[in-house]
């Protein structure tokens, strides 16, 4: 086969465990179709949904599957390749190849799962679905069981999504060393954007580096890079300025490798040979609420009260500079620092780079007792549930000074028992800083996935100038 699997009985394993949580009815997993970009044979680089692969582990185009909870009977559906297919692609496995590859022992034409969808619609069955986030998805979903586009969201199964959520948030040993794959080659990007990255260039071709080093290792890249002079854009996917001495250089990148798993990781460094005073201050307060963070990871711990200690740290270090005044904890609570801390701390990783998040935030990052915060700031963080074994997460706080935030808050004089928004103007055009690191969450702490990055200023200078 053109893909790799796990051993047959990993897939045979999940299936087994979902097939106990969900009691009765069909599960309907629907793999993802080829996707054109601007006329039908010219597609956007396949990506299987990340679920099929959990349980499947095909990586191929046009393939759906059915398990019955009641009787424990398992389907794949699929087209095997006509000769004018052939052609084109060269020999592939047949379905029935696939399917007996992850231990599965039915398969069956693509037109034959609207035919188990009727038997099971005329039998009053339920039929469990999970949100689809594909447009062919959502028709095929809708013709599949008589309903319009605008009524799936009324058919999901909440029962499956925590199903699902409760399996693929406890990484195997297997999907750990795939993922510290994921993340050393992750590193290998940063490693090489920071020697390569000089004055005068532009962005995208710091970004040409990155994912050079991506496909020199057989993967690719798990979202597009951001490698901008302007990372106070949270963000900002636009490659196309030229970078200058004193400027900062933000880049977000990971690799998604051959087995789909992906790393996310997070460098800022000067764009010269030397951090400025000011951005060696500022650099020091997220590298601070980081090491703080970061420190905090194991089981029990309550990942919530992690970013409350992270936004702290930054509190604090804009005390220092006089930017920030008051009491930091009383700061943190109103959600002054949210000025410069606008999003999240982390998420969980893992096929997805933001892992599961079509299954919703609410079932992954939070649960019935730990809810979601409306608050700014502090809703944008993606995970806040307690931390289990198992777990794979990013841990990134940051600093961002976006000119239209500090210019609304000003005028709306809000915390200004918090904020010297006199001082503050001495970061109107700083930009933003971010550090990021993957971790597992182990029975005794915290382990770093892949390699280790420079982060400390003197690593960093030392790269730069070198």
């Amino acid at each position: 086969m053109q893909f790799k699997l796990f051993e047959k009985s990993v897939y045979t394993a999940r299936r087994s465990v979902l097939k106990k949580n969900i009691e009765n009815g069909l599960i309907l997993f629907l793999g993802n179709e080829e996707s054109s970009i601007n006329y039908r044979d010219n597609w956007y680089p396949f990506r299987q949904d990340s679920t099929f692969l959990y349980y499947f582990g095909l990586n191929s185009a046009g393939l759906s599957a059915l398990i019955d909870a009641d009787s424990g009977d398992e389907i794949i559906f699929g087209n095997d390749l006509t000769i004018d297919d052939i052609v084109w692609t060269g020999p592939q496995p047949s379905v029935r190849e696939m399917a007996a590859a992850v231990g599965v022992h039915n398969s069956a034409a693509a037109n034959g799962l609207k035919t188990y969808i009727n038997k099971a619609l005329e039998s009053k069955r339920k039929i469990h679905i999970i949100p689809p986030y594909r447009p062919e998805n959502k028709i095929k979903i809708a013709g599949l069981l008589n309903i319009t586009i605008n009524e799936i969201d009324n058919q999901v199964s909440v029962p499956l999504i925590k199903a699902i959520v409760n399996q693929r948030s406890y990484k195997e040993a297997c999907e750990v060393e795939e993922m510290d794959k994921a993340s050393a080659i992750s590193a290998d990007m940063h490693m090489a954007a920071m020697y390569f990255a000089k004055p005068g260039m532009k962005e995208f071709e710091v970004v040409a580096k990155v994912k050079e080093v991506a496909f020199a290792n057989h993967a690719d890249i798990s979202f597009s890079p951001i490698v901008t002079i302007h990372g106070e854009t949270l963000h900002n996917v636009y490659s196309g300025n030229t970078i200058h001495e004193g400027q900062l250089l933000l880049c977000d990148a990971g690799a998604s490798n051959d087995m789909q798993y992906a790393g996310d990781l997070t460098s800022t460094y000067p764009v010269g040979k030397k951090f400025t005073t000011q951005q060696k201050d500022v650099y020091g307060i997220v590298l601070n609420a980081h090491n703080t963070a970061v420190a905090m990871l194991k089981p029990g711990v309550l990942f919530r009260d992690v970013y409350y200690a992270a936004a702290q740290k930054i509190v604090e270090g804009m005390q220092s500079l006089g930017i920030m005044k008051g009491h930091a904890g009383e700061a943190v609570a109103a959600g002054a620092h949210a000025l410069f801390f606008q999003c999240g701390l982390g998420h969980m990783i893992g096929l997805d780079v933001h892992d599961m998040e079509d299954l919703g935030e609410p079932y992954v990052g939070y649960n019935d007792v730990i809810k979601k915060s409306t608050q700014f700031g502090i809703k944008s963080l993606r995970l806040g549930r307690h931390l289990e074994p198992g777990f794979t997460l990013t841990v990134e706080p940051g600093v961002y000074c976006i000119p239209a935030l500090m210019d609304q808050w000003k005028a709306e004089r809000k915390f200004e028992s918090f904020i010297n928004y006199e001082a503050l103007e001495t970061l109107r055009n700083f930009g933003g800083i971010r550090v990021e690191e993957d971790f597992l969450i182990t029975n005794t702490g915290a382990k770093l996935l892949g390699k280790k990055l420079p982060m400390t200023v003197a690593e960093i200078e030392a790269i730069r100038g070198a």
